[in-house]
C-alpha cells in the first residue's frame, strides 16, 4: 500500500484547540516525519494513544489492534507475562503510519524489544522525570553526567527531548540479555548516579519520597513496557513531538521538543540524529559487570 492511497477522513476536526491544529495537521505531521520515524517503529509492537475528539476529549492507550484494521497493516500476537496474548500493531511503512494517524492516533509508544526477539531488548531507556520547577540547565547537566557514566561502562547514549518535561536517554544493546538483566543494569546505573548527586537525583519509586529531586525512572525496561517513539506527537497543549537530538544540541534544547512546523523545517535541513541507533549495540551483561567492579 502506498501512503498517497490511504484514505483520510474528518481532516478539519480540531485536535489541538489551543494550537489551532486539526486532524489533517496531525496526519500531515506524520507524513512529514515518516522517513525518519518509521525505522524506529519497524518490527516493534506498538501501543497507540488515540483521541478521536482531539486532546481535550476522551483518549485511551490501545494495545489490542481492532479487528477492522486492514490486512496490509501488520499485526502480531505477542504473549503477555501474566498469560494470554495481545495482538499489537507493528508499523512497517509510511502508509501504515498515515492510516494509524487517520484512526486518531496522536501518540505512538514502542517496545524496547522487537517482534522477532521479544524477550531480548535491543534498547535500554532511562527517563529523566523532573518535578515541576526544575530548571532546564540542571536537566542538561544531569543528562551529560549520565552519558559520561554510561560511557565508563561501555554504553553509548542517545538523547531525546520527550515533548514533555524531561529527556530520554536511550542505549542500543546487542539483544543478548533478557529484560530482567537489562532492568537490573538500568536500576543499578541509576542508583549509582543518584548516589553521586543525592541532592538532585533519586530512584525512589514513591513520589512522596522524591521531594524536589529528578526521578531517574528505569521502569520502561520491563517486558512489554514502552516509551514514546521518536517524532511522535504528544497529546498535550503545544503539540510538541518527541525529538531525537545530537548531544551538541543539548546546550540550547528544551525537553518540550518541537511542534510540527518547526520539526518539519528541522528534518528538511538535518538528518535524524538517531539514524545509526540500530547499527550497533553493547552487551548489557558486560556493562553490568563493569558497573559492579567500579
Amino acid at each position: 500500500m502506498k501512503a498517497e492511497d490511504v484514505e483520510v477522513s474528518h481532516t478539519g476536526k480540531v485536535f489541538y484547540p489551543e494550537d489551532g491544529l486539526s486532524k489533517g495537521d496531525v496526519i500531515a505531521h506524520y507524513r512529514t516525519v515518516a522517513a525518519a520515524m518509521v525505522p524506529h517503529l519497524r518490527g516493534r509492537p506498538l501501543t497507540l494513544r488515540r483521541y478521536p475528539d482531539g486532546i481535550d476529549g476522551a483518549g485511551w492507550f490501545q494495545k489490542e489492534a481492532p479487528e477492522h484494521f486492514p490486512d496490509w497493516v501488520r499485526v502480531e500476537e505477542m504473549p503477555q507475562r501474566d498469560g494470554g496474548s495481545v495482538h499489537h500493531v507493528v508499523c512497517e511503512d509510511e502508509a501504515a503510519l498515515v492510516y494509524l494517524a487517520n484512526q486518531a492516533t496522536i501518540e505512538f509508544h514502542i517496545w524496547t524489544s522487537t517482534v522477532d526477539s521479544p524477550e531480548r531488548p535491543d534498547l535500554m531507556v532511562l527517563d529523566l522525570d523532573p518535578p515541576g520547577g526544575t530548571g532546564t540547565a540542571k536537566l542538561r547537566e544531569i543528562a551529560r553526567g549520565a552519558r559520561d557514566q554510561f560511557a565508563e561502562i561501555g554504553l553509548e547514549v542517545y538523547l531525546q527531548a520527550t515533548g514533555g518535561r524531561g529527556f530520554h536517554l536511550v542505549v542500543p544493546l546487542d539483544a543478548t540479555a533478557d529484560h530482567d538483566l537489562v532492568r537490573t543494569l538500568a536500576r543499578e546505573a541509576a542508583d549509582k548516579l543518584a548516589e553521586r548527586d543525592p541532592e538532585h537525583l533519586t530512584t525512589a519509586q514513591r513520589k512522596d519520597k522524591r521531594g524536589d529531586r529528578v526521578f531517574l525512572d528505569t521502569n520502561r525496561n520491563g517486558y512489554a513496557q514502552t516509551f514514546v517513539a521518536p517524532y511522535s506527537l504528544r497529546a498535550r497543549p503545544g503539540a510538541a513531538a518527541a525529538t531525537p537530538l545530537d548531544w551538541a544540541e543539548l546546550g540550547k534544547a528544551e525537553p518540550g521538543g518541537w511542534p510540527p512546523a518547526k520539526l518539519g523545517k528541522r528534518l528538511a535541513r538535518k538528518e535524524d540524529p538517531w539514524r545509526d541507533l540500530h547499527k550497533g549495540g553493547a552487551s548489557a551483561e558486560k556493562a553490568l559487570r563493569k558497573l559492579r567492579r567500579g
